[in-house]
């Protein structure tokens, strides 16, 4: 269940551990935080996609290490036992990097669920939102890293011949084909060999929901042919649209566990 919907969630909200993770791309001149301390769900609590990435790299969203991850989970008031739901106010659906960044620190897959709507569709049906921030105790998380999750750079350029598993790309199609410059400076125009591209967009609804099941299923179907692949690895500008599409396969195919390339094309694109 890597998907609850609002109805779920208004019925729990005082039996899960609720995360507001929204995050804006720089050229937009939004401010999560600052939308979070305005108006959010009650109990929930904001995580700073950047501050709570490694911050000894010029690389955006970066996994932090193991240490870091505990201290900031338990600084959350979240333990490993906690079932745990993510929203998103963003139009790049950064609920799913957080997701994803528990499900590598060995959270039980069961037990963290992306919010499918969002903010924007909690609001639509008039639920109820709060300005007040919630008392925190501090927990004690154990991290276990999935290192099988993430791809690095050599593993990648590695697989351009093995051809082990398949790069996917959440990038529209115009930046995937090299046809207008990149968003971020110092990085040339292209996508990586032997990549495909879905843009991430294509599989989410108007009201931010994700497409049912048959919809996602097409998509890819148009790509990989009727046998989909049991090895992928998504890959995006910054390493956060290619966790939509990794839950959203995760949707098609229940057996598989999301594999991103960390760095994406803010490295491989480097000039």
């Amino acid at each position: 269940m890597s998907l609850v919907a609002s109805e779920w969630l208004a019925n729990n909200l005082n039996k899960v551990k609720i995360i507001d993770c929204s995050w804006h791309m720089p050229n937009v001149n939004r401010y999560a935080e600052k939308e979070y301390l305005n108006e959010h769900i009650e109990n929930a609590i904001f995580f700073d996609l950047d501050k709570n990435s490694d911050q000894n790299t010029d690389l955006p969203h970066m996994l932090p290490n193991k240490e870091s991850w505990e201290k900031i989970i338990s600084s959350m008031g979240i333990s490993n036992n906690n079932e745990v739901v993510v929203y998103d106010n963003s139009d790049v659906i950064s609920s799913c990097r957080c997701w994803y960044n528990f499900i590598y620190f060995g959270h039980n897959p069961s037990l963290i669920h992306v919010l499918d709507g969002g903010f924007k569709k909690w609001k639509l049906e008039n639920r109820s939102t709060t300005n007040i921030s919630p008392e925190i105790i501090n927990a004690q998380y154990f991290a276990n890293e999935k290192n099988e999750l993430v791809k690095n750079k050599i593993q990648i350029n590695q697989n351009i011949s093995s051809k082990k598993f398949e790069v996917v790309d959440a990038r529209s199609k115009n930046r995937f084909e090299g046809k207008i410059p990149e968003p971020r400076k110092g990085l040339r125009s292209g996508s990586i060999p032997n990549s495909f591209c879905l843009p991430f967009g294509e599989l989410i609804n108007e009201n931010k929901t994700f497409k049912n099941r048959n919809e996602i299923l097409i998509k890819f179907n148009n790509i990989f042919g009727s046998k989909l692949p049991p090895y992928v690895v998504f890959s995006c500008g910054s390493g956060v649209t290619a966790t939509v599409l990794a839950l959203a396969y995760s949707l098609i195919n229940n057996k598989y566990v999301p594999t991103i390339y960390d760095g994406s094309w803010s490295e491989y694109g480097k000039i």
